[in-house]
C-alpha cells in the first residue's frame, strides 16, 4: 500500500509518496538524497542512521516513513553545512572525533540531541547520551572531547540550528 506524507526535513517542507514498509533511512537516502544518513547495520545496533525527529534522537531504520508523516525531521545536513558548522561539528573537527567517518552522522546527531537536552553534560552525562552510537574506530575519548569541547564554545548554537530547522516544538 502506498502512502503520500508530508513532513519537514531540515527546514524544509517535503512531500513524498512510499509504500506501507518503506523505512525512514531509506526514504532519506533513496527518495530525498539525503546520504549523510548512513545505513549501518539495519538492526538498529549501531547508530549510523540517526536522525531527529520531531526533536528526539531516533534510529532512522526502526522508523516506517509513513509514522513520519506530519514530523519535522533534522538531519546531519540540517546541522550545518562547509564554512558554518555547528558547534558539535566544529568540536568533532578540532578535537579529532572522527576517524573513518562512518559512525559519525549519527554521533554528531546524537551530540546535537544531548546538548538540546543537557547544554553542560558531565563527561559521564556526554558518555551516556551517546550510548547507542557504536565507532569501531576510536576509542571513544576524542569523541567525548568533541561533545564537550561544542558544549563549551555555543552548544546553544547547536540548539539554535536545530529549532530554527523545527527540531523543537
Amino acid at each position: 500500500m502506498k502512502h503520500d506524507i508530508g513532513l519537514t526535513v531540515n527546514g524544509v517542507a517535503t512531500s513524498a509518496t512510499v509504500d506501507s514498509r518503506t523505512l525512514l533511512v531509506h526514504l532519506l537516502r533513496e527518495q530525498l538524497g539525503l546520504t549523510g544518513t548512513h545505513v549501518g547495520c539495519d538492526s538498529s545496533n549501531c547508530g549510523a542512521c540517526t536522525v531527529l525527529l520531531d526533536g528526539e534522537a531516533v534510529k532512522s531504520c526502526t522508523v516506517l516513513a509513513a509514522a513520519a508523516d506530519g514530523a519535522s525531521l533534522v538531519t546531519v545536513e540540517g546541522l550545518g553545512s562547509e564554512g558554518d558548522l555547528s558547534p558539535v561539528q566544529e568540536g568533532f573537527r578540532q578535537c579529532h572525533g572522527l576517524q573513518c567517518g562512518y559512525c559519525t552522522p549519527g554521533m554528531l546527531i546524537a551530540a546535537t540531541s544531548l546538548l538540546l537536552d543537557n547544554p553542560d553534560p558531565a563527561e559521564e552525562e556526554i558518555r551516556s547520551g551517546l550510548e547507542g552510537n557504536l565507532c569501531r574506530c576510536t576509542g571513544y575519548q576524542m569523541i567525548v572531547e568533541s561533545v564537550r569541547w561544542a558544549a563549551e564554545h555555543g552548544g546553544a548554537g547547536a540548539v539554535a540550528a536545530a529549532e530554527r530547522d523545527g527540531a523543537r516544538a
